[in-house]
């Protein structure tokens, strides 16, 4: 089973940037980013595709820029305009499929918060 390991949370002011990296121990097709704040359901941030394509959500567009590293195994998350609501933890996501909504596999999450 592949593992995956987050690291690049922390707390930063408003306005500010984080850049998270997520380490996969073995191959994997899609990978991406969920997020969950308190007392709200987990939701889907960024993901990229093995071919380089990109999806967002609408609130981090322009705001997020996810990538992969040259060896495939590895995904950034590049967030800069931070704002008090992206607080949450923030979860590696992988899978073997073209999406990583299938056969979704998890990292542990690493702790975001924007301070105002």
């Amino acid at each position: 089973q592949v593992q995956l390991v987050e690291s690049g949370g922390g707390l930063v002011q408003a306005g500010g940037s984080l850049r998270l990296s997520c380490a996969a121990s073995g191959s994997l097709n899609a990978m991406g980013w969920y997020r969950q704040a308190p007392r709200k359901q987990r939701e889907l941030v960024a993901h990229i595709t093995s071919g380089g394509s990109t999806n967002y959500v609408d609130s981090v567009k322009g705001r997020f820029t996810i990538s992969r590293g040259n060896a495939k195994n590895t995904v950034y998350l590049q967030m800069n305009s931070l704002k008090p609501e992206d607080t949450a933890v923030y979860y590696c996501a992988g899978s073997t499929y073209g999406t990583i909504t299938i056969n979704t596999i998890w990292g542990r999450g690493t702790q975001v918060t924007v301070s105002s």
